[in-house]
């Protein structure tokens, strides 16, 4: 005959329709009056007891225990849904791509308080085959939010992905400029498409594509004032971004840039074709105020610049997949660069951070009109009259 378990020790049973071992004892009651049962199971009864010490071990420290089919995908879907709140919805879709494509498929159906380390560093290496150093630590940096959330919530004892390192991953796609030949042909093969307003802007002035996308006709200035003491050049004013809150990327990035030549000529162009678009659309049009919108005056997305600038990049008989918007930018910065610009003027021009000639400027003048690459560019990219 067995022995008989002590008062205190709980019972012992077999499941015949889970075909496992259920050790149970009552931890308390309710203010009903029902009693707190806490259990564990296993397919022996030495390991339903020691999962049921595990229980109440858990139990004595205060920890609520998670229901035992809790997986990483419930976490995830969790954190997706409240745990994003207040967060730009561009930050939010990329975390639910992030984890949709790349946790939930791999980790998801893993029951969360069985994560270990070792499924964290395989999960990681295997990713590392395939994706960025900077992917990689994006995916780490969200699921470690979403078990920093679950844990808080008691739903696992610990956060075991704060223990693993982001290993290191493919080498990304290094940013390129065009040659000023490379330059000047792609000019000449956007001169009779809707975006050759925008590559001539963002060539020859160095504007971000963000930038260019939230610059509206009242930051233009196509005459500037030349009977002015100094006189005033035309401009445009980078005061705004397509990013959240409609901020530029830094506080030093809002500034004020003469325009070449060329670029006079070809916002003069493009606002005659907008007023054709306009006129066409009638009541249709979106009164927006965009330099940059699409035919009915809505706003553009980076995919419709970088669908239209391939484009242009294929006619100009460069390798459209290897060539992107913000390149244009870099090609700015190598073009001056090769042509003797300094690197101060570069960086104030780009609107960097980190010099102090450029934290001076913004101190002392309200949003001043930087000369130089427009002077550069007219010497770079000359022509002889406007269209």
């Amino acid at each position: 005959m067995s022995k008989r378990r002590s008062r205190g020790d709980g019972g012992l049973h077999w499941d015949e329709a889970r075909q496992r071992w259920i050790a149970s004892v009552t931890t308390g009651y309710t203010p009903a009056g029902k009693r707190i049962v806490r259990r564990g199971s296993g397919k022996t009864k030495t390991e339903a007891k020691a999962k049921l010490k595990e229980v109440l071990r858990d139990h004595e420290d205060g920890l609520t225990i998670a229901p035992q089919g809790f997986t990483v995908a419930d976490a995830v879907n969790d954190w997706l849904a409240y745990g994003l709140s207040g967060v730009a919805k561009g930050t939010v879709d990329k975390n639910g791509y992030l984890c949709r494509g790349h946790i939930i498929p791999a980790l998801g159906a893993r029951k969360l308080r069985d994560l270990g380390a070792e499924d964290i560093d395989r999960w990681l290496a295997d990713k590392s085959k395939t994706l960025s150093t900077r992917t990689l630590r994006d995916l780490h940096a969200c699921l470690n939010r979403v078990v920093n959330r679950a844990m808080a919530r008691d739903k696992v004892k610990r956060n075991v992905v704060a223990l693993c390192a982001t290993p290191k991953g493919q080498q990304g796609r290094p940013s390129k400029s065009l040659t000023l030949d490379q330059a000047k042909t792609l000019l000449s093969a956007a001169e009779d498409t809707r975006l050759y307003a925008y590559v001539v802007l963002s060539l020859l002035t160095g504007a971000r594509t963000e930038e260019l996308r939230a610059l509206t006709w009242e930051h233009v200035d196509l005459d500037g004032r030349p009977d002015a003491d100094p006189p005033v050049p035309p401009s445009i004013s980078v005061w705004h971004s397509v990013r959240a809150g409609g901020d530029t990327k830094t506080r030093k990035s809002r500034r004020t840039l003469a325009l070449p030549l060329r670029c006079v000529t070809a916002l003069r162009r493009h606002r005659s074709l907008q007023d054709r678009e306009r006129e066409k659309a009638g009541n249709g049009w979106q009164s927006r105020n965009l330099v940059f919108a699409n035919v009915v005056g809505g706003a553009l997305d980076a995919a419709n610049v970088r669908r239209a600038f391939r484009r242009v990049a294929n006619k100009a008989g460069l390798t459209a997949a290897d060539w992107t918007p913000r390149e244009l930018r870099h090609s700015f910065v190598s073009v001056l660069s090769s042509s003797g610009v300094s690197l101060e003027d570069i960086a104030d021009l780009c609107g960097h951070s980190g010099t102090t000639v450029t934290e001076k400027i913004y101190r002392h003048q309200l949003r001043p009109v930087l000369l130089s690459g427009a002077v550069a560019m007219d010497r770079i990219f000359a022509i002889t009259s406007e269209r």
